[in-house]
C-alpha cells in the first residue's frame, strides 16, 4: 500500500526540466493540500506567477492544471501527473510528466525536490 503523503507547506524547487519547459531551478512551489485537492503557487526564474489546482488519486499521484504568466507576458497553460517519492533524507520528490495545453501541445518532465 502506498504511503499517504502530505504536501501541505512543502516547498519545491525543480531539479531537472525538458528544454521545452518554463520552470528552472529558481523556481520555487508552494504546496497546499486539503484531504486530497492540492494546490500551489509558483514563480521565480521565467515564471513571474503561476497556481496549481488537482488532486491526489488513488494515493499514488497527483493530477492536476497550471496556469502562469512568464516574464515574456505570456500565460501558459497545461496538465500534469505528478508521482511523489520520499527519498531517504524523508524529503519527497516529484516526478512529474506534463503537457502544454497552449501553444505547441507539447510534452515534457520535471522533477521537483523538497526544500
Amino acid at each position: 500500500m502506498p504511503v499517504k503523503i502530505n504536501l501541505n507547506n512543502r516547498i519545491f524547487r525543480a531539479l531537472s526540466n525538458s528544454p521545452n519547459g518554463e520552470v528552472s531551478d529558481s523556481t520555487l512551489f508552494y504546496y497546499k493540500q486539503s484531504d486530497d485537492l492540492i494546490t500551489a503557487e509558483y514563480k521565480g526564474g521565467e515564471i513571474v506567477m503561476g497556481t496549481i489546482v488537482g488532486k491526489i488519486v488513488n494515493n499514488n499521484h497527483l493530477e492536476f492544471e497550471y496556469r502562469h504568466t512568464n516574464v515574456n507576458g505570456e500565460i501558459r497553460t497545461g496538465v500534469c501527473r505528478s508521482y511523489p517519492e520520499i527519498v531517504d533524507s524523508g524529503k519527497v520528490i516529484l516526478k512529474e510528466y506534463w503537457q502544454w495545453t497552449c501553444a505547441d501541445c507539447s510534452k515534457g518532465e520535471s522533477t521537483l525536490i523538497e526544500l
